[in-house]
């Protein structure tokens, strides 16, 4: 599959699946199984495996294409696109000596038949995902955890769920292990139910592990290596994912708010809103200038993903800050321009709107990103 294909691909899907019911599922806060399965038979849930487990094996710049490509179309889906790929980029980088137990499972992703996701954030520790406040404890062959789990996209929905805790023998918030436990695991269930303000249909919801036992096979990671493996693999993909899934939605306001410019008239003077309106104009054109420079700063991160240099660490931070905030400057705009069609929910534009405050409090948030930014710049240890 070549990245054009991938990306031709995502946008059927958006058009034939996402577009027609993202409306009702997020009303209903509806997971998508239709998308996923649409996904699967596509090809794109193996987009970066490897072509031995039947992937794609296409990069960075593809992924940021097909997320933002399904963001405009429907957030909910490419947010769980997107922690299906990390998840699946975080046992594709397992251990040396566990490449015979993982591999049925990337097989079966390279199929379109397994659903993945993170479970690495927790209540306890908050927005600082990196460090789990739960305890993996040695237990023969492997480990048995017990753990609360927040904000875990898919939950209920996906196969397998790659977990961080801390290591048996950590001694520090840094010191985590990551282990895979397969969804059926005795002792694994949903918490709680999933009712957000924005992204409603991404089953975001609680988990608790309670004594779920894991086999050494499926510790991903050394013993308190957990850490640096979430911030080599995870970090760079889910901030350029997000960003893509803000691109996304910027995209769609503009595309709503040129629509309802365009129709929407004043019957008296003749004249659609946006020949009528230049403050109108002026406000869309915003929306579209702080779009294409978020695009800008994604193909920047991509390029820097690509080839890697002393700044990529910095634009990596600094991707999702400004992507975060930007989603909301665009989506707030196309509210107010849209005006009453927009608040009685006529047009769509409150859903990307909902949905684009959700990156502002999903870990690492843009404030805990503002802060590693300004350490990196005066040469403060981040952690």
């Amino acid at each position: 599959m070549t990245h054009d294909a991938a990306v031709l691909k995502a946008r059927e899907i958006s058009n034939g699946v996402l577009t027609p019911s993202a409306g009702q599922n997020d009303k209903a806060g509806k997971f998508s199984s239709e998308a996923i399965e649409a996904l699967g038979n596509a090809g794109l849930l193996g987009l970066m495996l490897p072509a031995e487990f039947g992937g794609a094996g296409l990069g960075p710049r593809t992924l940021a294409a097909v997320t933002a490509t399904l963001a405009e179309a429907d957030a909910s889906v490419a947010m769980v696109y997107l922690m299906h790929i990390l998840g699946t980029a975080m046992i594709a980088a397992a251990r040396p000596g566990i490449a015979e137990a993982v591999a049925p499972v990337l097989r079966e992703i390279g199929a379109g038949l397994h659903l993945t996701t993170l479970a690495i954030s927790e209540a306890g520790s908050r927005s600082h995902f990196w460090a789990p406040v739960s305890r993996a404890h040695r237990n023969g062959k492997g480990v048995r955890i017990s753990a609360k789990k927040s904000w875990v996209t898919s939950a209920g929905h996906a196969h397998s769920y790659v977990v961080s805790t801390l290591a048996p023998e950590g001694s520090g918030p840094t010191d985590s292990t990551v282990y895979l436990v397969a969804a059926e695991t005795r002792g694994l269930s949903i918490a709680g139910p999933w009712d957000g303000l924005g992204l409603r249909a991404n089953a975001s919801a609680p988990i608790a592990l309670e004594e779920c036992e894991v086999s050494t096979d499926f510790q991903l990671t050394d013993d308190s290596a957990g850490f640096p493996t979430m911030m080599s693999v995870l970090l760079p993909l889910f901030n350029l994912g997000s960003a893509a899934v803000a691109l996304g939605l910027c995209r769609a306001a503009v595309a709503a708010t040129v629509t309802h410019l365009k129709n929407a008239r004043f019957e008296h003077l003749g004249q659609s809103l946006g020949e009528s309106l230049p403050t109108l104009r002026a406000h869309l054109a915003e929306m579209q200038i702080e779009t294409d420079s978020l695009a800008a700063l994604i193909d920047d991160l991509v390029e820097h993903l690509e080839e890697p240099r002393d700044t990529t660490l910095l634009r990596v931070m600094e991707s999702k800050a400004a992507a975060g905030e930007t989603a909301i400057s665009v989506t707030s705009t196309a509210m107010r321009v849209c005006g009453g069609a927009a608040f009685s929910k006529h047009l769509g534009v409150e859903r990307l709107f909902r949905d684009a405050h959700a990156g502002a409090v999903m870990a690492p948030t843009a404030d805990v990103m503002r802060e590693f930014i300004g350490k990196s710049l005066l040469g403060i240890p981040l952690f």
